[in-house]
């Protein structure tokens, strides 16, 4: 985290912001059948020194980073619950920070005397202050560049209930721009809007037949786009779907209806125009402010093209970071260019790569996670007996892995479904026979439909799954009714197994995704409430101390920074 110190406000009503990045404190109270989760939390970023490794202040060297600072004053954290994420010494009276640096741990007094003469008393009023948290998994560049995109989401995160409401904001937001320009949207959600289904290209249409348009939906594997943009995309009747996606067509006929979903939107992508560097660094300071909103300290980029990169680093040169950003470079810029961004265990200016990305499948919730067993109601135009689709060939997935595994590169896959986590475990089986096992934590990202024998697997392997749980909240009606059915959906996100088992994993909002509120995060990890206000799967709820690990110590741990933050 580097030798800084933050206080950070959340809001004082459950799914709000707030930007105050001075010390104070909010509550939020969230209950369920089981739990009730009442935290007022106020968040502490600091370099991590021995002091949460369960001995005594006395007992503590206290030397450098401590002694470069030692002109600077100590601020004095009491009267609050203290949370240290250490099991030998989970809770403290007080703590003592000096120039962004934990100094010591421990009862009031030994605090007090090790903080000095005239610390800087900070009284938390019976409050709770939590370590800095961290993301898991995530994409802050793509959420820099939405600033640029209509929000289409559905409530609570936007104003689109019904496609009539979502062509209304695609007109308001076209107005806005010149008319030679792309019409773009993120976040519009099939699940939510009132006719269950994707618009279509002759429904973008009335928004504009001149000017292209192309939205996201908002898993961020699938879009929709009008005929302009599929004109200049060159996708026709004749466009054959490309190896891992599939281009919709209309009933009864090979003619696009606009739907793109997974590598069918490459060919969009390629002429869709993207802010320039220096216009995404520009962005990159009220991007950082709504992470920090959250508590975060540690962001990740978890699918960085070749431009993007250029604009991290950029903005690390230019000191415009104060959150360490870790990079994975995507698979899909290609072997050859990867090999030219080795991971580094060092930040540099809050920044630095941390592994490689891949893409294995899709989204459970656009219904092309790739699975064992068919979808409960397939998409449209799907057979009954459709389980979506692998993103890479086995042989294609495999040359990945051996790159990653055999160099000792980090690496994140990208697997929903468990078909697609059955292909990265053996991928990373096979690996580990050829290179032999070790300390290289493979991160299995999302897992929403791992089965026990495939936790059991991972535990095997090495593997840390980093469950995207927030779906129980999002998506959880809709999978259990539509994608999953109640059976495999109240499982999704397998936390309480995890646990039982004994594998360590993290979870995630998977931001832009959805918005970066850890604390809503942890209170759908613990309660696994849906929009509805149903329990999804109770038997697979983690507990507080269960989740806040989750979003601390053991995310450090998948970053390999255990040992700092």
């Amino acid at each position: 985290m580097g030798l800084w110190n933050t206080c950070i406000v959340l809001p004082a009503i459950p799914f709000a912001l707030g930007f105050n990045l001075n010390c104070a404190f909010h509550t939020m109270e969230k209950n369920s059948m089981r739990a009730t989760l009442t935290i007022a939390v106020l968040i502490l970023s600091a370099q991590l020194l021995p002091a949460f490794s369960g001995k005594s202040v006395e007992a503590e060297e206290r030397k450098s980073p401590i002694d470069e600072h030692r002109s600077v004053p100590t601020e004095l954290y009491f009267n609050g619950d203290i949370v240290t994420v250490n099991e030998k010494q989970p809770e403290v009276e007080a703590l003592a920070v000096r120039g962004g640096v934990i100094l010591a741990v421990g009862t009031f007094e030994e605090v007090k005397v090790a903080a000095g003469e005239n610390p800087k008393l900070y009284d938390l009023q019976g409050h709770t202050l939590l370590p800095g948290l961290i993301d898991a998994h995530g994409h802050i560049t793509y959420t820099n560049i939405l600033q640029f995109s209509a929000n289409i989401a559905s409530p609570p995160v936007g104003p689109v209930d019904d496609i009539s409401g979502l062509i209304s904001v695609l007109k308001a937001h076209a107005a806005e721009s010149s008319d030679a320009d792309w019409i773009v949207g993120f976040g519009y959600d099939d699940s939510l809007i009132k006719e269950n289904r994707h618009p279509t290209r002759w429904e973008l249409d009335q928004v504009s037949k001149t000017r292209p348009i192309a939205i996201t939906h908002v898993s961020g594997h699938l879009m929709s786009c009008n005929s302009k943009a599929l004109e200049l995309a060159g996708i026709t009747k004749d466009t054959v779907d490309p190896s891992g996606g599939h281009i919709r067509r209309a009933l009864d006929s090979q003619e696009p209806n606009g739907v793109l979903e997974e590598t069918a939107m490459h060919r969009m992508r390629f002429v869709l125009p993207s802010p320039d560097v220096p216009t995404q660094v520009s962005m990159m300071e009220k991007t950082l402010a709504e992470y920090a909103s959250f508590g975060l300290t540690t962001i990740q980029d978890g699918a960085t093209g070749v431009q993007s990169l250029n604009t991290l680093e950029s903005a690390a040169k230019q000191g415009l970071l104060y959150l360490d950003v870790v990079a994975f470079p995507h698979m899909s810029v290609g072997l050859n260019t990867l090999k030219r961004y080795p991971p580094s265990d060092e930040y540099d200016n809050h920044y630095r790569i941390g592994g490689i990305k891949l893409t294995l499948d899709g989204s459970p919730q656009g219904k092309t996670a790739w699975l064992t067993e068919p979808y409960h109601h397939p998409p449209h135009g799907q057979p009954s007996d459709y389980k979506g689709y692998a993103t890479l060939t086995e042989e294609k997935a495999q040359e990945f892995v051996d790159y990653a595994i055999g160099n000792n590169v980090p690496l994140l896959a990208h697997a929903n479904g468990d078909a697609a986590a059955d292909q990265m475990i053996r991928t990373v089986k096979s690996a580990n026979a050829q290179f032999g096992k070790g300390d290289r934590r493979p991160v299995m990202i999302h897992a929403q439909t791992a089965r026990e024998d495939q936790i059991e697997a991972m535990l095997d392997e090495g593997i840390i799954p980093s469950y995207f749980v927030a779906h129980t909240y999002y998506w959880g009606d809709w999978h259990r009714d539509s994608v999953f059915g109640v059976k495999r959906a109240s499982r999704i996100s397998p936390l309480r197994s995890s646990a039982d088992k004994g594998l360590l994993y993290t979870i995630h909002n998977d931001t832009p995704i959805v918005p970066a509120d850890m604390m809503r995060l942890l209170w759908t990890a613990v309660n696994r409430i849906t929009r509805s206000g149903k329990v999804l799967g109770e038997s697979q709820r983690a507990t507080v101390m269960e989740g806040i690990r989750a979003i601390t110590i053991d995310a450090a741990y998948q970053f390999f920074e255990e040992d700092a933050k």
